[in-house]
């Protein structure tokens, strides 16, 4: 089993690091000018992933903040995990053949399974799906449309195509820091057999060793946003805590 792995994230909107509440565009914060001296500065602390979200894309349905993304990639000894705004095969290939280490698909796996299961077979765990989910079902479109797929189907079904990473967000406690729902994220690594990364709630310190010690069951790593940039804590404590 490999190690429980922090995944600072940077959202970017406008050129700027941003973060939302509950995905709500109206309701953002910029905590930076610049995602690539963000980024440097979770690499600093010792962060082996970042995880970096075009919101931008992800509303206009196409890449719009990848030029930041490129950067951080390039320069920086972190890997980096996109999602926001990849709809197609030439979006996939763009950020791996720069760089890019796993690509993120949100609401393109639940929009277009068939896709996602080409890019699955072509690109294997560099692909993550990213299931967002309110009251267990599958969101998407940036969060603002709530399909009937329940997000445990969904895996098990892109599980046996070869998905081997996934990253799920219970909407109602992102940006909430009201802690994370480890017992929906342990369920869903228990379903599909997979890695699951938990994003969304991560709140203090206590969060992520809730998380870890789901560890044996898949739960395989946190994405934390909103506690770094109001300095709950630092990569450097989150990385030290539980070891």
């Amino acid at each position: 089993m490999s190690s429980f792995t922090i995944y600072p994230a940077i959202d970017m909107r406008g050129g700027k690091c941003v973060r939302l509440i509950q995905g709500d565009y109206n309701q953002e914060t910029v905590y930076g000018d610049s995602p690539f001296d963000m980024a440097k500065h979770f690499a600093s602390e010792g962060a082996e992933w970042i995880h970096m979200v075009d919101l931008d894309g992800a509303k206009e349905k196409k890449r719009i903040n990848h030029e930041h993304v490129v950067r951080v990639a390039r320069e920086l000894d972190a890997k980096v995990q996109v999602g926001g705004g990849i709809r197609t095969a030439e979006d996939v290939a763009y950020y791996l053949d720069n760089g890019v280490d796993r690509v993120i698909l949100g609401s393109v796996a639940v929009n277009n399974p068939e896709f996602t299961k080409e890019m699955l077979r072509t690109y294997g765990e560099k692909i993550a799906i990213g299931l967002d989910a309110r009251d267990g079902y599958v969101a998407t479109e940036g969060w603002l449309e709530t399909s009937e797929v329940k997000a445990e189907d969904l895996a098990k079904e892109l599980a046996s195509h070869g998905a081997e990473v996934f990253i799920f967000t219970d909407i109602s406690r992102d940006g909430m820091l009201s802690g994370p729902n480890t017992a929906a994220i342990a369920a869903l690594a228990e379903a599909s057999g997979k890695q699951v990364i938990a994003s969304g709630g991560v709140s203090n310190l206590d969060d992520l060793a809730e998380l870890r010690a789901e560890q044996q069951k898949g739960v395989a790593g946190a994405i934390v946003g909103k506690a770094l940039y109001t300095n709950q804590f630092t990569v450097k404590e989150a990385l030290g805590e539980g070891k």
